[in-house]
């Protein structure tokens, strides 16, 4: 009788054993270090990295586990992305610029005319700031004369006079720094806008192109 309950035991355990690969989920598929390839239960961790595929019931594959990349592939990938980022960043760059140019402008003449706008506005301040200097420079020049005249009469030149001097001086540098600023600024302005006109005539050139494409008969 012990012997029968011992069979029986031994046949349960079996069947338990060779159950488990079906209530055990996904099969795995991988190769193993003779390049064979093997499908199981579990994947041995000396292999993981080396990637493998995840199996359904039916055998079908429902997930891909690549391998580790290695420390150069890796830099590489890193350096793709961000290659793939500022081709990006720029395409949008591009395209709000685009977008742009045809709310504010028409035609290359609009935008020429907006360019002259800015340049005399700028021009103008220019000469505002020229004119101002001119003026300290002539204020500096007077408290000289008046110092020289002062001095030949054997007079110690006034102590408030050289401090006004030297003040109108720092004014002075202030201001040819203002109008260095402008000037650069006069620059920039007029690089900008020949880019806006150089880009509008291509925007224009694409739009023509496509109006006549669309035309009955461009096929001919």
């Amino acid at each position: 009788m012990g012997y029968r309950h011992s069979q029986l035991g031994l046949v349960a355990t079996l069947c338990a054993a060779f159950a488990l690969p079906a209530e055990a989920g996904n099969l795995y598929r991988y190769r193993n270090a003779e390049g064979v390839v093997v499908v199981n239960w579990t994947v041995p961790a000396e292999y993981t990295r080396q990637g493998y595929e995840v199996l359904n019931d039916d055998g079908v594959v429902v997930e891909v586990v690549p391998r580790e990349l290695t420390a150069e592939e890796r830099k590489d990938r890193a350096l793709s992305q961000r290659v793939a980022d500022q081709a990006k960043a720029e395409e949008e760059r591009l395209r709000l610029w685009d977008e742009s140019l045809l709310r504010r402008y028409s035609a290359v003449e609009d935008v020429e005319a907006a360019r002259d706008r800015s340049l005399r506005e700028l021009k103008i301040r220019i000469s505002i700031l020229k004119s101002n200097r001119r003026s300290l420079r002539q204020k500096v020049e007077n408290y000289q004369a008046s110092i020289a005249d002062a001095e030949r009469d054997g007079v110690a030149p006034n102590e408030l006079d050289l401090e006004a001097i030297e003040i109108l001086k720092r004014e002075i540098v202030g201001t040819e720094k203002a109008i260095d600023d402008r000037q650069t600024e006069v620059d920039r302005v007029f690089a900008e806008y020949a880019l806006d006109i150089e880009r509008l005539r291509q925007l224009q050139d694409v739009i023509a192109l496509r109006r006549n494409l669309a035309a009955p008969g461009s096929d001919q």
